[in-house]
């Protein structure tokens, strides 16, 4: 029978994060069997400092290395519990690439999560940042999540409403030490309610000659999308878009469009907010493929920063920092980073 975790010490973490930046972390505990896992954070090695759970390494930016012990799942079962003609039950382990777990749900017919393809990362990665594209949100599809709960010592099992989900915001990333997912449950549709009326899709599928579109076209087209904007992380150290785009008061939008008319405005999380493009504000400050050193923009997408090839964290955490300063200063807007900073504050 086979181990269900292997511990590693003082283990180098740059070829799990997706910046491909050099941390280290005094243990890496790899879960093979998630059942194990109150018995594997009772070690001593467990216990040397804050744990931090790592998916696939692409939403956060090491500006140091981990305080405390590392652990990462590496199960990726994937299974349907229950359907009918209408809509399914998934259940996936925490381990799971997000992006193969997309695919295989388009295979089996299920629709819902087209607009989310290539995003990178793990399916329990997921609801804790409630992940989003293209006009969808994950937290939408979520029945519910397992995870162990660390404060009271039991499994627990949240449903939608308990994981207060809001704009990349969740009670994961709320509590961050409380909880580690293990597993997550959504219901899926067998018939298709397509989202094709944001940032392009609609026009992509007609490039495409797709008049009459399916979830998998939905799916490809966002595919293409994402390959010509935002660089390959196999390529060019990233982690997708840096910054949110910021949620604001109507009024100050409605100041903001006066003043600055190209600006894109989006639906907010109210009728009485925006939210607005964080890529057009960069890119009007100047900043798309700008460089220093090996820290940068990307020159496709300015909403995201690039590790060249040797840039540290904290390189392109100073950058990041420089970026937001500027378009505080000149659009009075405050800019935040989508990624968690490990080893610094913003």
């Amino acid at each position: 029978m086979s181990r269900p975790y292997r511990l590693l010490q003082r283990a180098s973490l740059r070829n799990r994060n997706t910046f491909g930046v050099e941390a280290r972390a005094p243990w890496l505990a790899e879960m093979h069997d998630s059942h194990h896992l109150p018995a594997l954070l009772d070690l001593p090695e467990m216990s040397s400092g804050p744990l931090m759970v790592l998916g696939g390494g692409s939403n956060l930016l090491f500006a140091g290395d981990a305080e405390g012990p590392v652990l990462s799942f590496v199960t990726y079962d994937q299974v349907i519990l229950e359907q009918d003609a209408e809509r399914a039950r998934i259940r996936v382990d925490a381990g799971a690439p997000w992006h193969a777990l997309v695919m295989w749900s388009l295979e089996h017919g299920l629709c819902g999560l087209e607009n989310l393809a290539l995003i990178p990362g793990t399916a329990g990665a997921a609801p804790i940042q409630n992940i989003g594209a293209y006009g969808v949100e994950v937290g939408e599809f979520i029945h519910a999540v397992e995870a162990w709960d660390r404060r009271d010592q039991l499994w627990r099992r949240l449903s939608r409403h308990d994981c207060a989900f809001a704009y990349r915001d969740s009670v994961f990333k709320q509590d961050p030490n409380r909880y580690v997912v293990t597993a997550v449950e959504m219901h899926l549709l067998r018939q298709p309610a397509l989202r094709l009326d944001y940032a392009g899709i609609g026009e992509e599928l007609q490039a495409m000659g797709i008049t009459k579109p399916s979830a998998l076209d939905v799916a490809t087209a966002v595919i293409h999308i994402r390959q010509r904007k935002l660089p390959d992380p196999v390529q060019i150290g990233n982690a997708g878009s840096f910054f949110k785009n910021p949620i604001l008061p109507l009024a100050q939008v409605e100041a903001l469009q006066a003043a600055q008319p190209g600006l894109p405005v989006f639906r907010g999380d109210s009728a009485q907010t925006r939210k607005i493009s964080a890529a057009w504000l960069i890119e009007a400050c100047g900043w798309k493929g700008h460089r220093d050193g090996d820290a940068g923009v990307s020159d496709a997408h300015a909403l995201v920063l690039v590790n060249h090839g040797q840039a540290s964290g904290q390189q392109l955490l100073a950058l990041a920092r420089r970026i937001a300063a500027s378009v505080q200063e000149r659009f009075g807007v405050a800019i935040e980073p989508e990624p968690r900073i490990i080893g610094a504050r913003w």
